[in-house]
């Protein structure tokens, strides 16, 4: 009888919050991270009140607790990747400052949560200066919508979004995407190196619980498997519009993309 080893799982760790419905958050990124064979190792930075529709409330967790688990996780396991989604407190955007600075060679994939598809506001000014200030410069890849760019930045036109989140906040990769956008197709915009490529998407039909947290995630997992970053980029979008594609209804609300569609 032959045995055969497992080959290596990189380990993806996603700071997010807890989404009791299943679509989004920590439960979005451990799909996407598995889907890619990586390792999920997860923190919960909140919890929350919501179903497919909307978010009713955040409930921010311990800044310590978050700090104890990370420093275990981080003691024990080989990490290739930080994820970082909803934050809810603008202690725990510096409680993740501090665990991530310590690891300079690790890719950071942000993906800054400012308002759920609802429209609930998830992020008030205090957090959001400190995710401009504290997060954004340590941040590998950058992945706002439309909406997300412009409150950032404080500008109307998506290029110069780009390029500021580049220039003054010192993220390296930003893709801003544009399903939000009152157009025929979705596209996408990468800012890198002070260059800007596009990616144009057939639009689909329905709007979707968790496609940003699935993007991210992709993106994250796929560079801790040492794919280059354009590449990487450019492939996490293709898989997310798939998963999109092939979404699937549980509530009354956002369809929750299928993360495990190659398996259909």
């Amino acid at each position: 009888m032959t045995s055969t080893q497992n080959p290596l799982r990189p380990v993806v760790v996603s700071f997010s919050g807890h989404d009791p419905c299943g679509g989004a958050g920590i439960q979005a990124d451990i799909e996407a991270i598995t889907s890619h064979h990586c390792h999920a190792a997860s923190i919960v930075t909140c919890l929350t009140a919501q179903d497919t529709k909307n978010v009713a409330e955040i409930m921010p967790q311990n800044p310590d607790k978050i700090r104890q688990q990370a420093k275990m996780l981080l003691h024990d396991l080989p990490v290739h990747a930080f994820k970082i989604g909803l934050i809810g407190h603008a202690d725990t955007a510096q409680v993740i400052y501090d665990i991530v600075r310590k690891y300079p060679l690790i890719p950071v994939i942000l993906d800054p949560i400012l308002a759920a598809g609802g429209g609930t506001i998830l992020a008030n000014d205090t957090l959001i200066s400190a995710m401009k200030e504290l997060l954004l410069p340590l941040t590998t890849v950058l992945t706002p919508n439309c909406n997300e760019a412009r409150q950032l930045t404080g500008l109307d036109d998506i290029d110069a979004c780009g390029m500021k989140f580049l220039e003054h906040f010192g993220s390296e990769y930003v893709l801003i995407t544009g399903a939000d956008e009152a157009t025929e197709s979705v596209e996408n915009r990468l800012f890198h190196h002070h260059h800007k490529d596009s990616f144009t998407w057939a639009r689909l039909p329905s709007t979707y619980h968790g496609s940003g947290c699935t993007l991210a995630a992709s993106i994250a997992a796929l560079l801790a498997h040492g794919v280059p970053p354009i590449r990487a980029i450019s492939n996490a979008q293709e898989y997310t519009w798939h998963s999109l594609q092939k979404a699937y209804k549980t509530g009354a609300g956002q369809s929750n993309p299928n993360r495990f569609f190659w398996r259909d």
